[in-house]
């Protein structure tokens, strides 16, 4: 997998960054590293530059939002995702690189990227947290068991983004379009690390 940088400041073979501003960053480091990738955690404009593919965790997506640009991180992260970085945005990072957020608090902005139009806390609050099984085409079987907590939906699917996963009444929890890739779901809270894996693999391809 990733090596170090061998000097190109936008490193295509630097290592992977986890976006460490807010929510459950910890367990996607400790999920990369079980992969075998060389992870860093990512805060600053500079480190976003020096990554070759980038995890977004869940958590709060406006403190999100509100840090990375406080931290002046959402240029430079924006800056990478126009250049085809891989990202993978896990439920609050799912709204983080959607275009369009259909019902964001006052003020609200994201990396955009992605072809898709979200709706936050689509389920309700965390008691009304659920698992599901998913059946994941893209990673063969058996299904995911997927967690969904205070969960984002993809409420209105754009023509460059392609549907990955959807509940059984059709609503659409996992999404890909080229090198970004967004879950409702937090898949790093479960042993099934294929989500990661598949991203790495777009980590490698484009190495």
């Amino acid at each position: 997998m990733a090596g170090s940088s061998q000097g190109d400041p936008v490193a295509a073979h630097g290592p992977v960054g986890v976006l460490a501003l807010q929510g459950d960053f910890r367990e996607h480091v400790s999920v990369l590293r079980g992969l075998g990738a060389d992870v860093v955690t990512v805060r600053r404009p500079e480190e976003a530059r020096s990554i070759s593919g980038l995890v977004i965790p869940g958590g709060e997506s406006s403190v999100m939002d509100k840090l990375s640009r406080s931290f002046g991180v959402a240029e430079a992260l924006q800056e990478r995702i126009a250049e085809g970085m891989p990202v993978y945005g896990t439920c609050a990072g799912l709204i983080m690189i959607a275009d369009r957020i259909l019902d964001g608090i006052r003020g609200q902005q994201s990396l955009g990227g992605l072809d898709v139009a979200v709706r936050r806390n689509a389920f309700g609050s965390q008691t009304d947290s659920f698992e599901a099984d998913l059946d994941v085409p893209a990673l063969g079987d058996p299904p995911m068991h997927a967690v969904f907590i205070r969960a984002p939906v993809v409420a209105e699917l754009g023509p460059e983004a392609t549907a990955l996963a959807s509940l059984a009444d059709g609503t659409v929890v996992a999404v890909e379009q080229g090198n970004l890739l967004g879950t409702s779901f937090h898949p790093e809270m479960t042993g099934d690390h294929r989500f990661h894996q598949y991203f790495l693999d777009k980590v490698a391809a484009r190495s």
